[in-house]
């Protein structure tokens, strides 16, 4: 069953209070607040789809300009951790948007990876209605009103969880760690994929992610989290 929410002129009111930009296509936004949970024929997937591309390039055009020295594979790294779905989520949670998505109560409910992706996938669906509702220009307004802070937070290079683990493993035994695929879900456009990473005398991590990479990284993490080898904030699944 889908939780009442604000909607219609309601929802924009509340929308533009937080974020501080004002709707006219109100229908869009409820779209892109909308979850596929929710059973209906409307949901907020092709905007999710879209939103990912516009964020992505607004912060590497932010990135490009902020660290004119940094090479490309730094600027990658922080495009990653500025991109990936702790980050939207943790965005989506500073404008409030846990309060005003349409889902199942037993989506809304639930915690870990897929709470957290029920947020992130909001935030990115709000990009790009907001990129369709007002052009690029207040797209770009968004964005960087939450993601500069974020990324002058950056202040050392973020550290790639797998070449962290593989440096680590290479100390203490010698041998590499292993990644396999174990389960892919979701729509052709959104992939949810499963990761198990296994290393000869411990259990395997895993962790999920919406590219095999992605997926990847976050199962290094929760090793090296498990194993209290860093600060890393993934748990094992």
């Amino acid at each position: 069953m889908a939780l009442k929410r604000p909607t219609g002129e309601d929802l924009a009111r509340i929308v533009c209070e937080r974020t501080g930009y004002a709707f006219g296509n109100l229908a869009l936004l409820q779209t892109a607040l909308t979850h596929s949970s929710t059973g209906g024929a409307t949901n907020n997937e092709r905007l999710e789809f879209l939103g990912d591309r516009v964020l992505a390039l607004v912060v590497s055009e932010m990135l490009f300009a902020s660290f004119p020295d940094a090479r490309e594979g730094e600027l990658a790294v922080r495009l990653n951790a500025l991109v990936r779905a702790e980050t939207c989520s943790d965005v989506a949670l500073e404008i409030g948007l846990e309060t005003v998505i349409l889902a199942d109560s037993a989506v809304r409910a639930g915690a870990g990876t897929k709470a957290r992706n029920v947020l992130s996938d909001a935030t990115e669906a709000l990009i790009a209605a907001i990129y369709l509702d007002g052009g690029m220009d207040a797209a770009r307004v968004f964005i960087l009103r939450y993601w500069e802070k974020r990324s002058q937070a950056l202040a050392e290079l973020p550290r790639d969880a797998k070449t962290e683990l593989q440096e680590w493993a290479a100390q203490s035994n010698g041998a590499r760690p292993a990644y396999a695929v174990e389960k892919r879900e979701g729509p052709d456009h959104a992939p949810v994929f499963t990761v198990a990473v296994e290393l000869p005398g411990y259990p395997p991590a895993r962790a999920t992610g919406r590219s095999k990479q992605a997926a990847e990284r976050a199962a290094a993490e929760a090793f090296l989290a498990r194993e209290g080898l860093g600060s890393m904030k993934e748990k094992v699944s």
